[in-house]
């Protein structure tokens, strides 16, 4: 058994390397672990962390589990709700992009006034020696 649902609001991986040779391939056009992981968390799912008497507890072995608040046995119309997670530009409202645009034109205009001057201090340095 490589995968199982034990207690049917997460499920194992108990032997990855198996699991991404055997059964990765089967659905995906990889057989990489740390692939299928980075998708889960574009999904979000989590790895489940065991704490105990205030130390964690090192998982037995490669089981490795996994879980989401809509991936629960025999509900399978909260599966609906898993979606991929997007960060997109579009989120950038344009008022916050003038701003931007604005401070980066205050910048560099400080920063041409700052050499006027440096050029200004270099000269009458020169002139004094």
């Amino acid at each position: 058994v490589l995968l199982s649902w034990q207690s049917g609001n997460s499920f194992h991986v108990f032997d990855q390397g198996q699991f991404a040779k055997e059964v990765l391939p089967k659905y995906f056009k990889h057989n990489n672990m740390a692939s299928f992981v980075r998708q889960l968390n574009m999904y979000g799912f989590r790895k489940v962390v065991h704490i105990e008497q205030g130390g964690l507890v090192k998982p037995e072995k490669d089981d490795t589990e996994f879980q989401h608040p809509y991936f629960i046995r025999g509900q399978e119309h909260l599966l609906e709700n898993i979606k991929r997670k997007v960060t997109s530009v579009s989120g950038i409202k344009n008022e916050d992009i003038k701003v931007r645009q604005d401070n980066v034109t205050k910048l560099l205009t400080d920063i041409q006034v700052m050499k006027g001057k440096q050029e200004s201090m270099d000269s009458k340095l020169i002139a004094m020696k």
